[in-house]
């Protein structure tokens, strides 16, 4: 291994430092998706899934929720990565582009690069919306961040995700958060698309909720205290910090009683780090 791969791994790397990651991100720059490459991260995700590897960025509660979102989004968080580290003047660019990226920079990136990975690894559906309503059922639900598809008798939906974060890559960490946070909801990433206005749209799939009635804001209070968060004061009541995470938009809409449990269940919410990163 060069010298100069060694630097390049303790710089855009900090959490993500296994030595496969240096032959990935080298792999990616070199060839593209080849068949090399997309076993290279292969490989890796499988280390990841298995226990042999960590991200160093997510505890092991954040971890769990990493697995259960499973390989598709480990591979593409890596690729998030790579796109991240490509702007790094040390090792992709020339000095001259040695000033911080703006967060649409790396947004964009993440997307070019990401929808190529998704290609190769035939997990972009380009017509997603008519495979998703004939092979999950018809679409009962739309917001601003997700559309919901659901068929009678399924033990889970569909959600066509679009991401409000800055990057492609903290959508992807906020997936990971929810499911550290909230293990009884969680996302399971299957796909990658664009909608008819261009947005670009995670895939995934989600447990079906029951819902008895919507919950309270002293419900919501409750249940977020115990797993550490405080209210903010600055989001009208559905904004919360703990020491580590922001939760935002807890709003009753996205927290309901389950009629099954009779306790408040999160399906949906803005998570993301205190600590800025990708």
């Amino acid at each position: 291994m060069s010298k100069k791969s060694s630097n390049f791994a303790a710089e855009s790397c900090k959490d993500m430092n296994e030595k496969l990651l240096i032959d990935i991100f080298d792999s990616i720059r070199d060839g593209g998706f080849s068949a090399h490459t997309l076993q290279l991260i292969d490989n890796y995700t499988n280390d990841i899934l298995n226990g042999r590897a960590n991200i160093h960025r997510f505890n092991l509660q954040e971890h769990a929720g990493l697995c259960t979102a499973g390989a598709p989004l480990i591979g593409a968080y890596t690729v998030c990565c790579y796109a991240r580290a490509s702007f790094e003047p040390s090792r992709f660019s020339s000095e001259s582009q040695a000033s911080c990226p703006s967060n649409w920079e790396i947004d964009a990136k993440q997307e070019e690069v990401l929808q190529q990975w998704a290609e190769a690894q035939k997990l972009w559906i380009p017509e997603s919306e008519q495979w998703i309503i004939s092979t999950f059922g018809p679409k009962i639900a739309q917001g601003a961040e997700a559309k919901v598809y659901y068929k009678e008798g399924d033990i889970s939906v569909v959600k066509e995700r679009t991401s409000i974060y800055a990057t492609l890559g903290k959508a992807l960490e906020a997936i990971v958060l929810h499911n550290a946070l909230f293990p009884e909801t969680p996302m399971s990433v299957i796909g990658f698309t664009r909608d008819s206005d261009g947005l670009f749209r995670i895939i995934l799939t989600q447990p079906y909720i029951n819902c008895k009635r919507l919950a309270t804001k002293a419900e919501i209070d409750e249940m977020v205290a115990a797993k550490g968060f405080r209210d903010n004061r600055e989001g009208e009541g559905v904004n919360y910090i703990g020491d580590r995470l922001y939760l935002e938009d807890m709003h009753p809409a996205n927290v309901f009683i389950d009629a099954l449990t009779d306790k408040p269940i999160c399906i949906d919410c803005i998570v993301k780090f205190i600590k800025k990163e990708i």
